[in-house]
């Protein structure tokens, strides 16, 4: 069973930084795609980011681009996200999430680690 925890979540002030950090365990993830999302009070969840294991494929929605990088760690089965010039509507719950297939469908979530922005 592929469990994924994340951690690094936190308070921050506008154009501040943080880093997620997302420790996948359970399965070998060389054919994973593994994402980033987020979502914010009374929103819907929406993709920040994702990476393919294989060979670092990314993908950024706009609002985010030049701003966060995701990055994965292969000895550590870790993904993380580097998040630089927050904005407080960047404030959220972050989840990590794996596509076991690269089809789009995410199958297995973390517990999601708060990130608030203040202004």
């Amino acid at each position: 069973q592929v469990q994924l925890v994340e951690s690094g979540g936190g308070l921050v002030q506008t154009g501040g930084s943080l880093r997620l950090s997302c420790a996948a365990s359970g399965r070998t993830f060389s054919s994973y795609t593994m994402g980033w999302f987020r979502q914010a009070p009374g929103k819907e969840r929406e993709i920040v980011a994702a990476i393919r294991w294989s060979d670092s494929f990314t993908y950024y929605r706009n609002s985010v681009k030049g701003r966060f990088t995701i990055s994965r760690d292969n000895a550590k089965n870790t993904v993380y996200l580097q998040m630089n010039s927050l904005k407080p509507e960047d404030t959220a719950v972050y989840y990590c999430a794996a596509d076991p297939v690269g089809s789009g469908k995410y199958d297995y979530w973390g517990q999601g680690t708060q990130v608030t922005v203040s202004s």
